[in-house]
């Protein structure tokens, strides 16, 4: 009898034929005029200037499983990629890499560098995904659904500025002259949502202050010194007894000697520092919400480059970490600086660059969300989260909301802003939808100006933040307004997989801009992964020297046992996950233990359905438990837990117990077993094989692939994911079965002989009276006898 597989051994040199081919045959092509449900994932797109890391290969793994099982569960899948090649973070490599600076080039030269710097990074992010067996739809490039699609595409960006003209048109987008988050490294504008908050060693400084009325002195703790020029009030607790005498009066400032109005207020906490504060105009975003409540005017003495201006005086020109030590030389030679104690100071940093937030007053363009922020809170109970508990941090940043939306940014390679102003009356051009325009080196698509006739506009130079062009990709990848038919067909998109570090950006930017722009919420369900860890539990990072690069995995193991380590590690959306070579090397014993059981059971022919032994009918029924069990949480995106299980029923209740108990009878060399039961052993091999493979080909889909292919000739991917079967009534349970085996083999061990030796009296529980021929076969008994209790006599 010969195996029906060639190959002895599974190898990660039998996967390159394989997921070449499904690239070659494009297998998994979109089919747009299917009649099945759509089943669609917004998956993210990656930067491609950078490799795929570690945590974004096993989340596309991830990603893939779901595809892949809705793709068995007779869905037509919608399952793009996305490459981002938009904003900060081109333009930022594009700085490192030629050694310019954006704010130094000219912005046509600079673009050119952008596309250079793209153009080199060639097709590495897309190898990797195809080695890892990702089912992309397509991995050609291209506008059509399903192909993959790029972020600086004209087709892209066609569509967000079309998105942004309809908002504007619904007088949701305005222009503001107001203190904003300023990024003093790139130069620019960031919201929000792209500031992170991080405890830096600072010096709070105790530093003199006169009352004008009384001529005493007040000390007040300052972490920034050099925002003195800027202060515009002190404050005390109205309910601190130290300074209620000082209500109404007024403060000198050091040094620049301004006077400013001391009032009782809330924000001053009685036990921090002296119990005094100085409001500065724009030191944190107390100071700016502060200086709204109580109707001052702002002073803003730091410039875009992050030098102080003619409002610090003597400290004019300096970088503000400069200025902030020439302060404190010059209150040490007044005798204003009082003490220095170390501290650590909350401050907000900026997420792309690393840089300290200033916050200095700019125009920009506004998207208003303040005004929906109940109809957001709706919205976003709506999906369905994986896990739950993840909804909270989108909720919760919908609270924290206090500001509209700054949407402009003063960079080159993103999404051109669509308008022109007229140089006379400063009317403002709109265009008309369908075209992507680049108004900065462009004429507007009308001659004269509406309003006043004139022939000269200035187009506008800004372009849009990352997360505004991000924020459509569900409309992009639905067809929204290219294909109305096919978006009200396919909307809303049936799936969100990503990071929960980037739920207060993208998660919550495409809820919001979606739902003004279409009314409803643009997902099914939204799926919340957590991080990939070191071994130790620590992030991991390059400076550490802990990151595992998932090419290094694919040469060294291949894509398989990577996959599966997916699984089997842990739950994505509840936990980190713990990375390591040991750890996915550990996962290729299984995938040894498939091919070789798969080896086996294809020496036997295959068989109908016809009256089942009871151990056949056993097995099958702990099949059809797990096809069950699997199927509920494959639905749940969970597929670890099933993985777990279905590895110990591949090692322990098939091979270990099954298998052992029923080769005898599928060999049927002695004929001690009718035709019939030799024919019930074989179907029932060839049944649990065939369901295992589909279990886990959306796991493993080489592998299963590979095994289904050869052994029946047609392609897994594409049956039927098992269903439900029968039910069969036994006496005995997998317990009644698992120890009565541990106890023949432990009892042989103790005794010191083979396994295949004789037994010369068994007794076993009635029970299993109905298995006896298999039993007596596989533990070679020569007397069985039947009893309450087993014994067992050499």
């Amino acid at each position: 009898m010969e195996s029906k597989l060639k190959e002895k051994n599974w190898s990660k040199e039998l996967e390159k034929p394989i997921y070449e081919y499904w690239k070659k045959s494009k297998c998994y092509k979109f089919n747009k005029s299917s009649k099945k449900e759509i089943y669609s994932i917004d998956t993210p797109p990656p930067y491609i200037n950078t490799p795929v890391h570690i945590g974004q290969a096993t989340t596309y793994i991830l990603m893939d499983m779901f595809a892949r099982f809705r793709r068995m569960t007779n869905y037509e899948l919608l399952f793009p990629l996305g490459l981002d090649k938009n904003g900060l973070p081109i333009e930022v490599a594009t700085e490192k890499k030629f050694g310019i600076k954006l704010i130094e080039t000219p912005r046509e030269k600079f673009l050119l560098y952008c596309k250079k710097l793209l153009d080199e990074a060639g097709s590495v992010t897309t190898d990797s995904f195809l080695r890892l067996g990702i089912s992309f739809n397509s991995y050609e490039k291209g506008n059509s659904v399903g192909e993959i699609y790029e972020t600086d595409s004209r087709s892209y960006r066609t569509l967000t500025q079309n998105t942004f003209i309809d908002l504007w048109n619904k007088s949701l987008i305005y222009e503001d002259e107001r203190i904003t988050n300023w990024d003093p490294e790139l130069q620019t504008t960031i919201a929000d949502s792209e500031i992170e908050y991080k405890d830096l060693a600072s010096t709070f400084n105790d530093i003199k202050f006169k009352v004008k009325e009384t001529g005493e002195w007040i000390v007040i703790g300052t972490t920034r010194p050099e925002l003195v020029c800027t202060c515009g009030m002190v404050v005390f607790n109205p309910k601190d007894e130290r300074y209620k005498h000082l209500q109404g009066k007024t403060a000198i400032t050091p040094l620049f000697k301004r006077e400013v109005p001391v009032r009782a207020h809330p924000l001053a906490e009685i036990d921090k520092g002296t119990g005094l504060v100085m409001m500065c105009s724009a030191g944190d975003l107390s100071d700016i919400r502060f200086f709204r409540e109580m109707n001052l005017d702002p002073i803003i003495a730091v410039e875009k480059d992050g030098t102080m201006n003619h409002h610090a005086d003597f400290l004019k020109g300096l970088k503000v970490k400069e200025a902030r030590q020439k302060m404190i030389e010059e209150l040490k030679k007044n005798n204003l600086l009082v003490k220095q104690t170390q501290t650590t100071h909350r401050t907000p940093v900026s997420e792309r660059s690393g840089a300290e937030i200033e916050f200095i007053e700019m125009k920009e363009f506004y998207l208003k969300q303040l005004n929906v922020k109940k109809k957001l809170k709706e919205i976003a109970q709506k999906p369905h989260f994986y896990e739950e508990s993840s909804r909270r941090i989108l909720l919760d940043w919908i609270d924290s909301l206090a500001t509209d939306w700054p949407i402009s940014r003063r960079r080159y390679y993103a999404t051109e802003i669509p308008l022109w102003y007229c140089k006379d009356c400063e009317y403002i051009i709109v265009p008309k939808k369908g075209k992507y325009y680049q108004p900065w080196k462009q004429k507007p698509p009308q001659k004269n100006c509406p309003k006043c006739k004139s022939k000269e506009f200035i187009g506008e130079t800004r372009v849009f933040d990352t997360w505004f062009d991000s924020s459509i990709s569900p409309l992009y990848v639905l067809m929204y307004e290219r294909d109305k038919a096919f978006f009200k067909k396919s909307s809303p998109c049936s799936l969100r997989p990503q990071g929960k570090e980037i739920s207060r950006t993208w998660l919550y930017y495409t809820l919001l801009k979606c739902y003004l722009l279409t009314g409803k919420p643009i997902f099914k369900d939204v799926w919340i992964n957590y991080h990939i860890v070191d071994e130790k539990g620590y992030k991991m990072s390059k400076s550490k020297g802990n990151v595992i690069d998932p090419r290094e995995v694919l040469d060294k193991f291949g894509a398989e046992p990577f996959r599966l380590w997916a699984a089997v590690e842990g739950n994505l959306t509840k936990t980190d996950f713990r990375c390591s070579f040991d750890r996915i090397e550990g996962t290729r014993k299984t995938l040894t233990k498939l091919w070789n059981i798969a080896r086996f059971i294809s020496m036997f022919p295959e068989k109908k359905s016809t009256n089942l032994t009871d151990l056949d009918k056993w097995i099958i029924n702990e099949m059809n438990e797990l096809i069950i069990f699997s199927k509920n949480q494959y639905e749940q995106y969970n597929f670890h837990d099933p993985a777990i299980n279905i590895k110990h029923f591949i090692w322990e209740t098939f091979a270990s117990h099954y298998m052992e108990l029923v080769k005898n009878r599928a060999y049927n060399s002695t004929k001690e077993f009718t035709k019939q039961e030799q024919d019930s052993a074989c179907y029932t091999l060839h049944y649990c094989l065939d369901n295992i493979l589909k279990l886990l080909a959306p796991i493993t889909p080489i592998i299963t692939y590979k095994i289904y292919k050869d052994l029946r000739k047609k392609d897994i991917h594409f049956e039927r994911f098992p269903a439900e079967s029968k039910k069969y009534k036994i006496l005995f349970s997998t317990k009644d079965i698992e120890l009565l085996n541990s106890e023949i083999w432990k009892a042989k061990k103790d005794k010191e002989v083979s396994l295949k030796d004789e037994i010369k009296s068994l007794t076993i529980p009635n029970k299993l009276k109905s298995i006896k021929k298999d039993l007596v076969m596989t533990h070679n008994a020569k007397e069985l006898k039947f009893g309450n209790k087993l014994t067992i006599s050499f």
